[in-house]
This record gives C-alpha cells, structure tokens and sequence, in this order.
C-alpha cells in the first residue's frame, strides 16, 4: 500500500530556521489510516530558544493528534475525510509548530511504519 508523511517541526524563531522534530503524521488511503505520533524534547527546544512557550507547543502537538482522530475533538475539521485532514495538517505555514514536506513510500502495515518512522525522526 502506498503512504505518505511528513514530520511536525518546533521551530521557535523562524529568522534562524532551527528547529526540532516533534512528531510525524502517516496517511494511507488505502488501509482508512491517519494518524501522528508526537515528542516533544522540552530541553532541547529551550537550548535553541529559552522564552518558548513549550505548553503552548504542547497544546498545538495535541491539536494534531485531534485532527487525525477527527470526530468532535478536531473541531471544524471533524467532517472532513482522512485525505483533507492529511493535507490541511501538512500544509505549509509560518507557524512555530509546522509541517515538513510530504514524503511517501510503500508498506504493508501503516501502524507499523508510524512507529519505525516516529523512532527514526522523533526519537
């Protein structure tokens, strides 16, 4: 089955483009999947910007987690189908939590990859 993903990034202060894994969406079509895995290292996020906000960006990590559930939790988003809410989640914005690029590959267990990606990128 085809997938697809992308990584949520912390990036605390846009002008200087660091930024932090926080978690990672998978989306498969196919298998009815949509779903994020987010970790957030609180230490590392201060190291690059000591005034952040961290239970503001652990707020917005919810957030995501909510929209791929969708139901009532996702807010207006909890009509919309997988697809939309996959691409509503990954599209670019200028935001302290945001998407990378979308990638995709193949795999016969979306579940499965969520995992092996949010240990590979997330940590």
């Amino acid at each position: 089955m085809v997938f697809e993903y992308a990584l949520v990034r912390v990036v605390p202060r846009l002008e200087r483009g660091e930024q932090v894994n926080a978690g990672v969406i998978v989306y498969c079509k196919s298998a009815g999947f949509l779903e994020a895995r987010c970790g957030l290292d609180a230490d590392r996020l201060r190291a690059i910007d000591p005034g952040v906000d961290v239970e503001g960006v652990h707020r917005a990590l919810e957030a995501v987690r909510r929209v791929c559930r969708g139901g009532a939790e996702a807010g207006p988003a909890r009509t919309e189908a997988q697809g939309a809410r996959f691409r509503w989640l990954t599209a670019p914005r200028s935001t302290i939590v945001q998407p990378g690029p979308i990638h995709s590959g193949l795999t016969s267990d979306p579940a499965a990859e969520l995992e092996r990606l949010a240990g590979a990128l997330v940590g």
